[in-house]
């Protein structure tokens, strides 16, 4: 039984940081991509950032320059530094991952941090 643990979200002033983690546990052969999503009310679920098992990154334009997804393969954790924060990055962050059980592959989700930035 796989589980994704998200935990760093929270309420920030516009202009400020945040670091969110994300821990796997379970049966886990192998974790491959790993990234975040976030979903705004009324909004469609969005990637934002994605990293492979290799470490190349992906980031959605809007976040470049302000986000930065890291992943520690020994913790089986993936992380999200969130500098200069906006009002518009305001929403639920979703942690995912590709990992392989005994079962085979598979997608796997977190519960979702809330991040809530005022302006």
């Amino acid at each position: 039984h796989v589980q994704l643990v998200e935990s760093g979200g929270g309420l920030v002033q516009s202009g400020g940081s945040l670091r969110l983690s994300c821990a796997a546990s379970g049966n886990i052969a192998n974790i491959y991509t790993m990234g975040w999503y976030r979903q705004a009310p009324g909004e469609q679920r969005e990637l934002v950032a994605t990293i492979t098992s290799a470490g190349t990154k992906d980031y959605v334009d809007s976040v470049k320059s302000r986000f930065t997804i890291s992943r520690d393969n020994a913790k089986k954790t993936v992380y999200l530094q969130m500098n200069s924060l906006k009002p518009e990055d305001t929403a639920v962050y979703y942690c995912n991952a590709d990992i392989l059980t005994v079962n085979g592959p598979n997608d796997y989700w977190g519960q979702g941090t809330q991040v809530t930035v005022s302006s």
